[in-house]
């Protein structure tokens, strides 16, 4: 079960996706998105505002903040990363977003960048 920071940065995460495809971002894309029902991103959507990692216009439109943008797009860009990595070390696809998509989360930053920095300069 994803504890409340990774259920977090999982949301964050979907609305940053979700803002590069779509005009405007609202609760009922990202719980079509992650598959949740609307009431449960709703009470999200709710702390997310609360520590300011997202705005909601009086329309329902849903924006990342300067803080929700710098947590999502650093979920984004390891889950970016290490699927990638994953993938060209032979794991099937699949697996390797599953698995990217797990340690994103857990992953300290000194890890995730000596791990890049590894990568980027042996493959």
């Amino acid at each position: 079960m994803a504890n409340n920071n990774e259920s977090a940065e999982n949301y964050l995460e979907t609305i940053l996706i979700l803002s590069k495809i779509l005009p405007v971002v609202r609760a009922v894309d990202i719980a079509n998105e992650l598959g949740y029902k609307k009431s449960s991103v709703s009470i999200a959507m709710k702390n997310l505002r609360e520590k300011n990692h997202i705005r909601v216009t009086d329309a329902g439109y849903i924006y990342l903040t300067e803080e929700g943008l710098e947590i999502a797009e650093m979920i984004y860009e390891r889950h970016e990363f290490l699927s990638a990595w994953l993938i060209k070390m032979g794991v099937d696809e699949k697996t390797a977003l599953e698995d990217a998509c797990r340690i994103e989360h857990d992953i300290s930053k000194e890890s995730f960048a000596a791990i890049k920095a590894f990568v980027e300069k042996h493959m």
